[in-house]
């Protein structure tokens, strides 16, 4: 993998907790949660006091990720391509709902989730394709921050990270932390910086029992925690 390794800057983020995070739902346009906002101005202090020259800020079109960069004083530029996976038939729907209403479409998903679409919706190999642009526009940059979503940002993170599609779609990306990536000659250094604003974790693991013919209490075992 070939990088332009002058220095620069890559601050890749989830956007600040959202009101469906809280309701543990999936997808959606839903405004920043109290603790999103706080994250929000966190966010805004953090770019003041780090001093990036020529700093840039992506956005997607949903709201949370515009809303969390209002504060930040610097020229900001909204991706389509950096929307979170369209989750189809099951966007706001809660984890739990999936299983009960898809239960084979939430274990398919389970076997592999790199390739798995959702009807109606898309895949994280659909992902990678639409975030092509992106990455080609990112090497050309200097210092950007990228506030985006969870899927997006895993893709972007394996991307430097050099990580396989196995890895990529279980990649750890929690809210309220920025990964600071530095290309280097050999690859990617990363910093993981916690603003200390507390949020819902919204990372399932891949459970053990991925057949179609397991119990919803089997497919739910790695539910996260809020």
């Amino acid at each position: 993998m070939n990088f332009d390794v002058s220095k620069r800057t890559i601050y890749l983020l989830r956007h600040g907790e959202s009101e469906l995070n809280v309701k543990g739902r999936i997808g959606g346009n839903s405004d920043l949660s109290e603790r999103g906002q706080n994250y929000a101005q966190a966010l805004a202090k953090f770019v003041e006091q780090e001093n990036i020259p020529n700093l840039k800020v992506w956005t997607s079109e949903l709201k949370r990720t515009q809303q969390t960069s209002e504060h930040i004083e610097a020229p900001k530029e909204c991706w389509k391509a950096l929307n979170e996976i369209n989750a189809g038939v099951c966007e706001e729907m809660t984890y739990e709902e999936i299983a009960v209403k898809y239960p084979e479409e939430f274990a398919l998903r389970d076997q592999n989730k790199y390739t798995y679409r959702y009807p109606k919706g898309e895949s994280y190999e659909d992902l990678v394709a639409r975030l092509e642009p992106v990455i080609m526009e990112l090497e050309r940059q200097k210092n950007v921050m990228v506030i985006a979503h969870q899927a997006v940002a895993r893709c972007l993170l394996a991307y430097f990270l050099d990580k396989n599609s196995e890895e990529l779609a279980y990649l750890k990306v929690p809210l309220h932390t920025i990964l600071k990536l530095t290309p280097v000659a050999y690859g990617c250094l990363i910093e993981e910086i916690n603003l200390n604003v507390e949020s819902v974790d919204t990372h399932r693991e891949r459970p053990k029992n991925v057949s179609q013919t397991r119990s919803q209490q089997e497919a739910l075992q790695t539910l996260p925690t809020t």
